[in-house]
């Protein structure tokens, strides 16, 4: 019995221990974090296409639901989790494993955010940084390995702005253009200074604008 109840705590206490650690995951990747825009300044699309877009970290909270025991005793069945659901957590997943890389590939210059929400790769030349970790950190990243991060990336954002359409009853695929412009808009305000971005009319910029936390 004592060895029965002491093992019903501790898979419950691992299955909260899994789903705090994959919230603190959805939270650093959220693409909202660091928007400067306040609600009121966002147009109604932007509104709807964050709102959804935030909302699919409660789908990839249920998705990483373990088969567990409450503290009652009582076995918790597995919900049941569509393709959909599934490869939209496995798109966070890899944006949020990827992001220090694609932010230090900001850094080098090497991509830059294009206007339909994806990264765009451009020649890698030899950074100018002082760091020496940063220094061997770009040695050492073959052309491979990069352009594999940034296909990686580039495919789930592809993911999550299908997905952003499939959950909100608003949205047709006709409004894809438009939601892949407010990606592209949301992701150049969350670029660090220096970074490269795209304004709507095609031209590439260095971004200027700092990042703040939302108000």
């Amino acid at each position: 019995m004592k060895n029965s109840l002491l093992g019903a705590v501790k898979a419950f206490i691992t299955r909260r221990a899994l789903l705090f650690s994959l919230g603190f995951l959805v939270s650093a990747c959220t693409l909202a974090k660091v928007d400067v825009n306040v609600v009121s300044e966002r147009t109604s699309l932007e509104n709807q296409v964050l709102g959804t877009y935030n909302s699919l970290s409660e789908d990839m909270l249920l998705v990483a639901s373990v088969r567990g025991v409450s503290p009652g005793g009582k076995i918790d069945a597995a919900p049941r989790h569509t393709p959909e659901q599934l490869d939209a957590t496995r798109a966070l997943e890899t944006i949020a494993f990827h992001a220090d890389d694609v932010e230090t590939f900001k850094k080098f210059g090497w991509i830059g955010e294009n206007n339909e929400g994806l990264l765009t790769p451009f020649t890698r030349e030899t950074p100018k940084v002082t760091s020496e970790e940063l220094k061997s950190f770009a040695a050492n990243y073959s052309a491979a390995e990069f352009q594999q991060v940034v296909q990686e990336v580039n495919q789930a954002r592809e993911v999550l702005m299908m997905r952003v359409v499939q959950t909100n009853e608003n949205f047709t695929i006709k409004d894809l253009p438009a939601i892949r412009k407010v990606f592209a808009k949301i992701n150049r305000q969350n670029s660090a200074p220096g970074a490269k971005v795209q304004e709507a009319d095609g031209r590439w910029i260095t971004n200027l604008t700092t990042p703040q936390p939302p108000p």
